[in-house]
């Protein structure tokens, strides 16, 4: 069975013999030309004009009002979550499924990651089953913070994650989280690209993240964003990634522990180059995935696509396509074959709560996350076409 989706892969990149990557960078002389120019400014390092005209670009892009640039998307989760408030002890929740730099930017503030169950339509953070955790364990106090009932250790906020791009249900989400007082950070890492309607995934939460990986639709190589509407929020933000140092002409002073998490002016400049192809990059990718879907309806595959169904005016960039398999078998089975005939495939990430740090972690019931995790694989995902590379 496998061996015709092989074929059908290699039709669809024009590959007939060479290994296929799941998903590759598009690049060539506009990325040369600006990062020479960067090179030419002499203004290589953590200070330089492309920096600020990366942030504004993104800025523009998903419709925030302020962006702070950072060395990558796990820097700009931590930062995030800092100038949220989350403190040593809190509790954070978020979905099992999902990169792992989301708990790890939560271990980084010393808080823990309560794990909560997501939907089989957009992979992402069920809005139902949080609402039910929250009923069940959690209580609003006094001082207007919401606390656990069992541990009384405060529940500060929640980051939800636009799995391999397809939105969740934020603004039901941001609904939950409003009722109870918690901060939302969207993790919206695999997410550029991505709407509901025609509000950006990212702005939906009081910080948004994205990350320029180079496995991303667009990439710096390395880099990440911080994206929001407050003003306070993106001053202090921008503060504390550039180690907290005070404004000063040649004086270094310094007033917290701040994090060196800055962005390269030769990154941004890259990621400049990167932003003008961002239109055509999201309409092949959609022309991809609109392939793979015909294809699979009419082979019997079960594609993923964009959650529209119970997220109306969805729409996904689609970053990394996936395919639905039977069970684990089929996907093993799968993932070996497509492999061995080099044609990249991967299992979705081993959920969190069975890695042996973050086994221990508060959870409720995770049969989506559990079912996911042994069905779900990705495939090539690349953008194509003319006049992209």
């Amino acid at each position: 069975m496998s061996e015709g989706f092989i074929r059908f892969v290699r039709e669809l990149y024009g590959e007939p013999d060479a290994p296929i990557p799941l998903h590759a960078p598009v690049m060539g002389n506009l990325e040369k030309k600006r990062v020479n120019e960067a090179i030419d400014s002499t203004f290589v390092s953590s200070v330089g004009a492309f920096v600020t005209q990366f942030e504004h670009e993104v800025a523009r892009f998903v419709g925030a009002k302020y962006a702070v640039a950072t060395v990558n998307g796990t820097a700009a989760l931590h930062a995030a979550l800092r100038v949220a408030g989350v403190q040593p002890g809190d509790l954070v929740l978020t979905q099992s499924l999902s990169f792992i730099a989301t708990c790890n930017a939560i271990h980084y503030c010393g808080a823990e990651p309560v794990f909560v169950d997501v939907e089989e339509a957009t992979l992402g953070l069920d809005p139902v089953a949080l609402r039910v955790w929250l009923e069940q364990h959690a209580e609003i106090r006094a001082d207007g913070g919401t606390y656990d009932r069992a541990s009384g250790r405060r529940i500060r906020a929640c980051v939800p994650m636009h799995t391999l791009g397809h939105p969740v249900r934020i603004q039901s989400i941001v609904a939950v989280c409003d009722e109870f007082g918690l901060v939302v950070i969207e993790d919206a890492a695999e997410s550029l690209g991505s709407f509901v309607g025609a509000r950006h995934t990212g702005t939906f939460g009081r910080l948004g993240v994205f990350s320029f990986n180079g496995n991303k639709v667009i990439t710096t190589g390395g880099g990440g964003m911080i994206v929001t509407d407050d003003e306070a929020l993106a001053v202090r933000v921008k503060h504390l990634t550039t180690t907290a140092k005070k404004p000063h002409l040649w004086a270094f002073e310094h007033d917290e522990v701040g994090f060196n998490y800055r962005l390269p002016n030769l990154n941004a400049a890259f990621g400049v180059a990167q932003m003008a192809r961002l239109p055509g990059l999201l309409t092949s990718k959609r022309a991809v995935a609109e392939a793979y879907q015909q294809w699979c309806g009419e082979a019997g595959w079960d594609f993923v696509v964009e959650p529209q169904g119970v997220n109306h005016g969805a729409r996904s960039n689609y970053w990394l396509n996936a395919l639905r398999l039977a069970d684990e078998g089929a996907r093993d089975a799968f993932l070996a074959a497509t492999n061995h005939a080099g044609v990249m495939t991967r299992p979705l990430w081993t959920p969190m709560h069975r890695l042996p740090m973050y086994a221990q972690c508060p959870r409720g019931a995770l049969p989506i996350t559990e079912r996911l995790a042994v069905t779900v694989v990705n495939i090539p995902s690349s953008a194509r076409g003319d006049g992209l590379a």
